[in-house]
C-alpha cells in the first residue's frame, strides 16, 4: 500500500454538539473525511494558559487516508470554534479489508 493511501484515526473534540457537526459536516463535504463520529458526554481534563481547566466536550472520530490529513486539519482549523483545537492523527495498520478501502475510495 501506498503511504499516502494509509487509512488513519483523527481526533478532534469541540464544545457541544452544534460544534461537532458543524466541523463534522464541512470535512465531509470537503471529501476530507469518509466518516465521521461524534461521542458526546467527553469530559476533558487540561493545562489551558497556565490553569487547569475541566470542561464538557464531544468527541469526534475522522477516518481518513494519509493523503488528505492536509486538508482535514485546514478544514477543522476553519471551522471550528476553538483557536487551538485538538488535531491527533493516528495510522490505522490493520483492520476490515473492505472498510480500509471504503475509507481510501471516500476521500478520494
Amino acid at each position: 500500500m501506498k503511504r499516502n493511501r494509509q487509512p488513519m484515526v483523527v481526533l478532534v473534540t469541540a464544545p457541544g454538539l452544534r460544534a461537532a457537526r458543524k466541523v463534522a459536516k464541512a470535512a465531509l463535504r470537503a471529501r476530507a473525511a469518509a466518516c465521521a463520529n461524534l461521542v458526546p458526554g467527553l469530559e476533558s481534563h487540561y493545562w489551558w494558559k497556565g490553569a487547569l481547566e475541566r470542561s464538557a466536550e464531544v468527541l469526534v472520530i475522522f477516518k481518513t487516508t494519509r493523503a488528505r490529513l492536509p486538508t482535514l486539519e485546514e478544514v477543522v482549523l476553519e471551522a471550528h470554534p476553538y483557536d487551538t483545537p485538538e488535531f491527533v492523527a493516528l495510522p490505522i495498520d490493520t483492520g476490515n479489508a473492505r472498510y480500509l478501502g471504503w475509507i481510501r475510495d471516500s476521500v478520494g
